[in-house]
């Protein structure tokens, strides 16, 4: 007679789908390290602009481009990346846009002039807009539960930390002129990072990919990047360019461009097809609530970030270290704050994201005072007081943001919701560096640099106080 057996339960995985495979703490890692390059690189040429215009002899005009170039095709393909993930293999893209990425660092910390330099940084952009949807879309798909809310977090704390670590991490590159390297270091030292990435990526990082993947949506990719450009574009260049005609041209052709993709991807939508950004994805209450969050924050801490760095550099003439290190505090008190975030949203709920925009505009407020008292004696003790709170409170707000946006969106739309969620926010960051920084720029020629900080970081606690209303629409509790 044949003896039984009775095999043990197999465990379930905490996956967003039971046959995808679950992403480890070493995954996680690796993820997040991902999400953290196109951050950085996105800031870490802010403290570098002035001896890259210094070496290349760039001019204004060019200056700009080099950052806008970035954020523009960044933007404009996060989207597109995350539909291409969905299709052919979230490993296999996230693992092509880090390799991508490398490269394409390597090529801006070799650029012989500014032009060329302009040409890798919109590359780098694409690259890294093929890398980055993946992170979340990943973390979506192969989580669940408390540990989808642990990797959520971590990934708000890496996203926020990453834009102060970039400014000071370029300070510090700078300053130390590795081998006579200057402003390249920022660029190559990308490369080292990518190659440890790739390896450990091809180790930890799962396989996942949506059960029914969709077709490039060619109508709606071409018309929501003829919005975002016709937007971005004058708004970044138009100023160091003067206005021309062709700016004022691209701005009266963004609304049409953007009514024609929102028609065309609600008639894909009512046709049964998948669009390339489905608004029916927009009834769910806590991304359209979220989202409407992510903007004024966004556009906020883009502007702050590039304003404080000419700011410091130019109108209080710190070198690249010191204003590197006049944002430590914020950069700790906002790690500080992310870690924190889960215990104090499973007891406060969301709520924790209004308190967390009051000590964001306390420290604005102080900021502000500190400014009209001290300047031009302002050091980095002065300014520790407001930095400090305004990054705890923006370490309170971002992580649990992120979490409420995706919380309620299916892991086979993970790459689409992830690439809206991201294509928001990264056009908000390059649309605060093009608002808040042309009206910087503008009142600094005219009122001197401390009325035009003074102004600008007003308007940003503007931006703050339609955050905290908004906040308080949010769903009291985020899964």
């Amino acid at each position: 007679m044949s003896e039984t057996r009775v095999l043990p339960p197999t465990p379930v995985r905490a996956t967003g789908t039971s046959n995808e495979p679950a992403l480890g703490p070493l995954g996680l890692f690796t993820l997040l390290l991902g999400a953290a390059l196109p951050l950085i690189d996105f800031f870490i040429v802010n403290v570098a602009l002035p001896t890259i215009d210094h070496d290349l002899a760039a001019g204004p005009a060019l200056l700009e481009l080099v950052i806008a170039g970035y954020g523009l095709s960044y933007a404009v393909l996060l989207v597109l990346g995350g539909r291409l993930g969905d299709m052919f293999g979230r490993r296999r893209l996230f693992l092509a846009g880090m390799a991508a990425f490398g490269l394409t660092s390597l090529a801006c910390g070799l650029a012989p002039d500014a032009w060329t330099l302009v040409g890798a940084r919109v590359a780098q952009g694409a690259a890294a807009a093929l890398m980055l949807p993946q992170v979340l879309a990943t973390i979506q798909s192969a989580t669940a539960g408390p540990r989808r809310a642990r990797a959520m977090s971590l990934y708000g704390a890496t996203a926020g930390l990453s834009m102060v670590a970039g400014q000071i991490l370029g300070g510090v590159l700078v300053a130390a002129d590795i081998a006579g390297s200057g402003w390249r270091a920022v660029f190559l030292v990308n490369v080292p990072v990518v190659l440890i990435g790739l390896v450990l990526a091809a180790r930890s990082v799962p396989d996942t990919r949506s059960a029914h993947p969709a077709p490039v949506d060619v109508p709606g990719t071409l018309l929501l990047t003829v919005a975002l450009l016709t937007l971005l574009a004058p708004l970044t260049e138009g100023r160091a360019a003067g206005w021309p005609l062709w700016t004022w041209v691209a701005l009266a052709v963004f609304p049409l461009a953007a009514v024609a993709f929102y028609r065309v991807e609600r008639h894909a939508d009512r046709q049964g097809r998948t669009p390339l950004v489905p608004p029916s994805l927009f009834g769910l209450l806590s991304l359209r609530r979220g989202l409407a969050m992510v903007l004024p924050f966004s556009i906020g801490f883009g502007g702050f970030m590039f304003v404080i760095a000419v700011a410091l550099q130019q109108g209080l003439g710190m070198g690249a270290i010191a204003s590197g290190l006049a944002l430590v505090p914020m950069a700790v008190a906002f790690f500080g704050a992310s870690l924190a975030g889960p215990r104090l949203v499973v007891r406060y709920g969301t709520r924790i994201v209004t308190a967390g925009s009051v000590i964001q505009a306390v420290g604005i407020a102080i900021l502000v005072l500190t400014v009209r008292r001290d300047w031009p004696d302002l050091g980095v003790l002065e300014l520790m007081p407001g930095v400090a709170l305004a990054g705890f409170g923006q370490g309170l707000q971002l992580p649990v943001i992120f979490r409420i946006v995706l919380s309620e969106i299916p892991a086979e739309r993970a790459g689409v919701g992830s690439g809206v969620m991201v294509t928001t926010q990264q056009s908000a960051l390059a649309l605060g560096v093009a608002t808040l920084g042309s009206l910087f720029l503008s009142l600094a020629g005219s009122g001197g640099m401390r009325q035009a900080l003074t102004v600008t970081l007003l308007v940003q606690l503007g931006m703050i106080a339609l955050t905290a209303l908004l906040s308080l629409r949010l769903p009291r509790t985020v899964s």
